[in-house]
């Protein structure tokens, strides 16, 4: 051991000790738990922004649906069914709102698609309208869930883009007792359980084969709209494509990317609960611990006497 050179006459004094290997190791553990709580605060921030600008997409949507009632009198059809071959057939209340959402272009592109269009019910084949479902229209995507940032191409080989965002049908696609479903015009002065008590629309990512869930245009799991852009609180699977999972009803409960059987209910990629925005515009997360009154919530006139607060 190397001594220090003491020129006054004192005692050397020894050079300062090496760490030692324990010692060594317990510093990477401090630093690494460091990191860990670094990354874990970065991770959690990230998670409340993602989950703040789902929330402010909600609240467009919503003042886009009360802008829509302004000028029709009532809300967009939650989806069109093929029993008028002249009308808008598939077609989502996602795409409705485009004229209310400042995308005039977009909107545009949709009339001239369908007034092109040879046969309305066939559904694919059209090159404008594949162009217009490959279409990212931010206005409708959850960065939660970065599938949605991207066109994708689903088991059946269609490319298509993707809604975060359903409308209510109310509690399932029988009752059509919501805001939104096949062939719909409700409007506001039909929600007498009051608006701030009727859910409008709610958040659940696209199915995990990417077949459910676009933002344009769609038959859903069984030709109904049902799973696309429209669903309900305790909604039924009849699909064949689906037939693997159970007939229902679903409830709000939290669901995986991977099960498709999570096609059929609300749930999101926030810890916890999901977003909804209520028919008089304001937009609520709702814990999973809501199931039960979820039912309630989705009529416009059922009559409950339920508070989302509960």
């Amino acid at each position: 051991m190397f001594k220090t050179i003491n020129t006054n006459g004192m005692k050397p004094l020894s050079a300062r000790h090496a760490l030692t290997l324990i010692e060594l190791l317990v510093v990477i553990a401090i630093i690494a738990a460091l990191i860990g709580l670094t990354l874990s605060g970065v991770q959690r921030v990230r998670a409340a922004a993602a989950r703040a600008e789902c929330q402010n997409k909600l609240r467009q949507l919503s003042l886009a649906a009360h802008s829509y009632h302004d000028a029709q009198r009532h809300l967009p059809a939650g989806w069109t069914s093929d029993a008028d071959s002249k009308s808008l057939t598939y077609l989502g209340w996602t795409a409705r709102l485009l004229p209310h959402l400042e995308r005039d272009a977009q909107w545009r592109k949709v009339e001239a698609a369908f007034q092109s269009d040879p046969d309305r019910r066939a559904f694919f084949g059209h090159a404008p309208h594949a162009e217009l479902l490959a279409t990212v229209t931010a206005p409708f995507t959850c960065p939660s869930d970065g599938r949605v940032s991207t066109s994708q191409t689903s088991a059946n080989t269609v490319t298509a883009s993707f809604t975060s965002y359903l409308g209510v049908v109310g509690r399932n696609a029988f009752q059509n007792d919501g805001a939104f479903f096949a062939d719909s015009k409700v409007p506001f002065a039909d929600f007498r359980d009051g608006q701030s008590n009727t859910l409008l629309i709610g958040e659940r990512p696209p199915s995990a084969d990417f077949r459910i869930g676009w933002w344009y245009r769609g038959w859903g799991a069984s030709k109904d709209g049902i799973g696309e852009m429209i669903l309900g609180v305790r909604e039924r699977n009849f699909s064949a494509d689906y037939k693997a999972c159970p007939p229902g009803p679903y409830k709000f409960v939290r669901g995986e990317l991977k099960n498709p059987c999570d096609t059929f209910h609300y749930w999101s990629l926030h810890a916890g609960g999901a977003n909804f925005a209520f028919a008089d515009g304001s937009v609520r997360f709702l814990s999973y611990s809501a199931d039960a009154i979820l039912p309630a919530l989705s009529t416009r006139a059922g009559g409950e006497s339920v508070s989302p607060t509960e």
